[in-house]
């Protein structure tokens, strides 16, 4: 039997809003990455945008509940976590010397990855798609 997800297509205008003030914190600390010494997987993992967004997704997740919200939310928490994974997996690397050339290949990735999931996100979220991930 196959399990029917009923999804809400209209959530409340005030969460379509903070979503996209999520999207536009993490779009700061990847410009922030860009435009200082900092790196792009730096600037947005230890960034002060990306935390207050991810606490803002932790806080917000219960109110997106059944919403397409829901979907975009799981996603921009997910690449939060997943981009810090990165981050550390690289700065793993570099404590070692022959590591500091894949370790630098790791960062550039994971910056690019950032930012791929970033831009994808916030296209889908302005035509009202759900981002679909693993459950």
């Amino acid at each position: 039997m196959s399990e029917e997800i009923l999804i809400d297509a209209n959530p409340a205008p005030s969460l379509v809003n903070v979503t996209h003030i999520v999207y536009a914190l993490h779009a700061l600390s990847l410009l922030i990455g860009i435009t200082t010494a900092a790196t792009i997987i730096g600037a947005f993992v230890f960034g002060m945008p990306s935390i207050v967004a991810v606490i803002i997704n932790y806080l917000k997740r219960g109110e997106a509940r059944g919403t397409f919200i829901e979907s975009h939310f799981r996603w921009q928490i997910r690449t939060f976590w997943f981009g810090l994974l990165w981050c550390l997996s690289g700065g793993f690397l570099f404590v070692t010397f022959i590591g500091i050339p894949l370790a630098m290949v790791v960062f550039i990735a994971a910056g690019l990855w950032v930012i791929y999931r970033i831009a994808r996100g916030w296209l889908a979220l302005q035509d009202r798609r759900l981002m679909y991930t693993n459950p």
